[in-house]
């Protein structure tokens, strides 16, 4: 089973590629329509800004065929700033849209007393609404965020798991076919791998 990665210029590609290597998993790293059509999963991962990346998305001609691939019905993962630009607009890159295949803005951690921004280390997860992707993860588990945004979903019930950091944030979504993390799975040791192993055990209906 090949599992696409799209590669849009983004940071954070290679690590996500070593832990699907390390689970016995064959990623390849394309930005060639066809390849990333033939995947049957694919990831979209990234670090980096809004603006820059729907424009590299834009530039590449990666939109249309993420969409294509999202309504084919092909299981996606989103993975920090690949969620993100999943959703209509972020408040760092006003006047930008995002793919807006989701409902929701992404707006900027408040700051706090105390409170560092950006977001980076560990923090645990609140389960909700029975997510794919956490079957057999413990509620609290621990996960790694690198982050300055945040995600306020529209659509309460997407939201599968929640992490408090000034605000709360929606740090993960699923709908259909369409999976989605704040925090990096692939740096969250080994639950954050167990994530990654439930993403690429679904079948090509997304369940």
């Amino acid at each position: 089973m090949m599992i696409g990665i799209i590669d849009y210029d983004a940071g954070n590609i290679k690590s996500v590629e070593k832990a699907l290597i390390y689970l016995g998993e064959e990623p390849v790293v394309s930005r060639d329509p066809e390849i990333l059509m033939k995947a049957d999963k694919v990831i979209l991962p990234g670090v980096g800004s809004f603006g820059d990346s729907m424009a590299n998305l834009h530039k590449f001609e990666l939109v249309p065929v993420i969409r294509d691939m999202i309504k084919k019905g092909k299981p996606f993962l989103g993975i920090c700033l690949g969620l993100q630009l999943l959703f209509e607009s972020s408040e760092e890159s006003p006047g930008v849209e995002g793919l807006g295949i989701l409902k929701g803005k992404i707006l900027k951690i408040p700051s706090a007393p105390g409170l560092k921004i950006p977001h980076m280390g560990w923090n645990s997860l609140h389960l909700q609404n029975e997510g794919k992707l956490f079957r057999g993860i413990p509620e609290d588990t621990y996960v790694y965020f690198v982050h300055s945004y945040y995600l306020q979903a529209e659509e309460p019930e997407i939201v599968k798991a929640v992490a408090e950091y000034g605000t709360c944030i929606h740090a993960s979504v699923e709908k259909g076919n369409v999976f989605a993390c704040q925090f990096h799975p692939e740096k969250s040791s080994r639950w954050g791998l167990k994530i990654l192993e439930n993403f690429a055990k679904l079948d090509g209906e997304g369940v």
